[in-house]
């Protein structure tokens, strides 16, 4: 595992090439980035982008989602693929903001996994970007990333990951480093060819300095 200087120096090298640091999913209010996160599940954010504004259009409040036809919204989100149980996850969360929260997302990781479909990945998006709370996700970019830089210990577990995160990422920093982790992981540090030699902070990765 590295020092607190090396993760420092780690996180000051990915805010300089990513200042902006933002989600890369498009959202207006607190539940639409609730269910753009659950169409992501194993589907592009890009895609998700392509799919959502006609979906919120069809459906632009929370009751709206709540009142609809599963299959319906099904249609809308198809080429997201398990289609059927994302709309059915979708409108029973949006039941549920609205029977059990006010309508409102809540701001605490407890009820946030009360929610249909929402996991400990999702829930830490939520907190992080709508409510400016730390937030450790740790999907498949994070997890690879942070374990070739040695950050973790190169657990595929998402659970040990973020354990594993939360002491040695400041919260403060957690939410960002992890949108960075995608943006890094999708212009450098890619799944299957890596691109080591070129990469900006090379020199800060256990793995890659070596290539």
């Amino acid at each position: 595992m590295r020092t607190k200087k090396d993760v420092n120096a780690i996180i000051e090298a990915l805010k300089g090439l990513y200042p902006d640091a933002i989600c890369s999913l498009e959202y207006e209010k607190d539940y639409e980035l609730l269910f753009s996160v659950r169409l992501s599940a194993q589907c592009t954010d890009a895609r998700v982008n392509m799919v959502t504004p006609a979906l919120f259009q069809r459906y632009p409040t929370l009751a709206d989602f709540a009142a609809a036809d599963v299959d319906e919204v099904g249609q809308y989100i198809h080429s997201c693929g398990f289609w059927r149980a994302k709309a059915r996850d979708i409108v029973g969360s949006a039941q549920m903001l609205l029977s059990d929260f006010g309508g409102k997302v809540p701001d605490n990781m407890e009820d946030l996994l009360r929610l249909p479909g929402v996991g400990r990945k999702t829930a830490n998006l939520v907190l992080g970007d709508i409510y400016g709370k730390e937030g450790y996700v740790c999907d498949t970019h994070c997890i690879r990333i942070t374990g070739r830089l040695g950050i973790t210990d190169g657990s595929k577990d998402p659970l040990k990951v973020e354990q594993q995160l939360r002491k040695a990422i400041p919260p403060g920093e957690s939410n960002n480093f992890c949108h960075r982790m995608v943006l890094f992981g999708r212009e450098w540090c890619t799944a299957r060819s890596p691109r080591c030699q070129e990469c900006p902070i090379k020199a800060l990765c256990r793995e890659g300095k070596g290539k």
